[in-house]
C-alpha cells in the first residue's frame, strides 16, 4: 500500500526533525522529499503533517505511520544484509563449463581446491567448446565457463557476461618425426605446404580457426582429418598422417615420432573465465574464479615450452 521510498522519506522527517534535514541525510532535494510525503498521505488519506512555524510537524496519524516505517525499514534491512550472507556463503550448486584443453589440465586442480576449502558445494562439470558454453551462461544453465580467445580469432563475450584472463597459451607446429622441416626450431606456416592437416570436427570454433590461420599464410585448408582431442591429433601426427597446431596447455607427453616447432606467425590464445555480469562476486562463483586463479598460476607467462 505504501511506498518504500515515501516510508522512508517520513522516517527521515521524523528523525531529522525538518525536511530540509530529512533531505540532506536522504542525499535528495527539499522538495523531492515534499513530493514523497504529499502521495504518502494520498495513500494514507488523511493527513500525515501539520504546520509549525516555519516548518512542519508530524500529526498523530503521522507519528503512528513513522513508528511503521521505522520497523519497516528496519526489516528491509535486515533482509538486505542475509542476502549478502547468503552471497557469502559458498554452498550449493556451481556449474562449470570448459573447453577440452582446459578440462584435462587446469580443472582438475581447481576442482581439487574447491573441494578442499568448500565442502558444501556441489560442483558439475561440462565439457564443451566457447560457443556451447557461453550462451548457456547467459541463459543461466552454467555458473562459469572457461573458454579460449586466440588472438587473431577473438572470443566475443556478450554484455549480459563477463570475462576473467586467467593466463596465456601458445600452439605449436606438430610435424612427422621424418618431415623435410623436423630439423628447425622455427618455421614459416606458408613453408608447410606439402601435409594435409589435422583438426577439430567441422563447425567447431577450433575448425574454423585452424582453416583461417592457413588461410592467411596462404595454404589451402586441406584438411585430412577431423578429430576431437590434442593426443590423438598427436598420435596421427606421429603415424604421418598430416600436420597439427597443437596449444602447449594440451601436450603432457610427446609420442615419439613427432618433432613440435614454433611458428612464425606466433599462435596465441588467452584462456577466460567467462561468469554472468554481476555475479563475479557472489560466493560460489567467486570461490570458482578463485581457485581457477590459483590453479593457472603454473601456465603464467608466455606458455609451456616448445618441447
Amino acid at each position: 500500500m505504501f511506498g518504500l521510498e515515501r516510508m522512508r522519506a517520513l522516517h527521515a522527517l521524523a528523525t531529522q526533525g525538518s525536511v530540509a534535514a530529512a533531505a540532506a541525510s536522504l542525499h535528495v532535494t527539499p522538495s523531492g522529499v515534499s513530493q514523497q510525503l504529499a502521495k504518502l498521505e494520498r495513500e494514507a488519506g488523511q493527513p500525515l503533517l501539520e504546520p509549525r512555524g516555519r516548518g512542519v510537524r508530524l500529526t498523530k496519524a503521522g507519528q503512528v505511520l513513522a513508528g511503521h516505517a521505522e520497523r519497516i525499514l528496519a526489516q528491509v534491512a535486515e533482509a538486505k544484509a542475509d542476502l549478502e550472507l547468503l552471497r557469502e556463503d559458498v554452498i550449493g550448486p556451481l556449474r562449470v563449463g570448459a573447453i577440452p584443453t582446459t578440462v584435462h589440465a587446469l580443472l582438475p586442480p581447481a576442482l581439487a581446491t574447491l573441494a578442499a576449502q568448500h565442502p558444501r558445494l556441489a560442483v558439475t562439470l561440462h565439457e564443451g567448446e566457447a560457443e556451447q558454453t557461453i550462451p548457456r551462461v547467459v541463459s543461466g544453465d552454467l555458473d562459469v565457463a572457461v573458454v579460449e580467445s586466440w588472438a587473431d580469432r577473438p572470443t566475443e563475450i556478450p554484455p549480459a557476461a563477463t570475462g576473467t584472463a586467467l593466463f596465456a597459451d601458445v600452439a605449436d607446429l606438430a610435424l612427422p618425426a621424418g618431415h623435410r622441416l623436423a630439423h628447425r626450431k622455427t618455421v614459416d606456416l606458408s613453408e608447410v605446404d606439402d601435409l594435409p592437416w589435422i583438426g577439430w570436427t567441422a563447425g567447431s570454433g577450433c575448425h574454423e580457426w585452424l582453416v583461417q590461420v592457413l588461410r592467411r599464410q596462404g595454404l589451402a585448408p586441406r584438411i585430412s582429418c577431423t578429430v576431437g582431442g590434442y593426443p590423438t591429433q598427436l598420435a596421427l601426427v606421429a603415424g604421418n598422417v598430416g600436420a597439427a597446431l597443437v596449444p602447449r596447455l594440451a601436450r603432457d607427453r610427446l609420442p615419439g615420432g613427432v618433432r613440435i616447432l614454433t611458428t612464425r606467425p606466433a599462435l596465441t590464445r588467452t584462456i577466460f573465465a567467462i561468469c554472468r555480469a554481476g555475479e563475479e562476486d557472489s560466493g560460489a562463483v567467486r570461490a570458482c574464479l578463485d581457485a581457477l586463479r590459483a590453479a593457472s598460476a603454473r601456465f603464467e607467462g608466455p606458455g609451456r615450452a616448445a618441447g
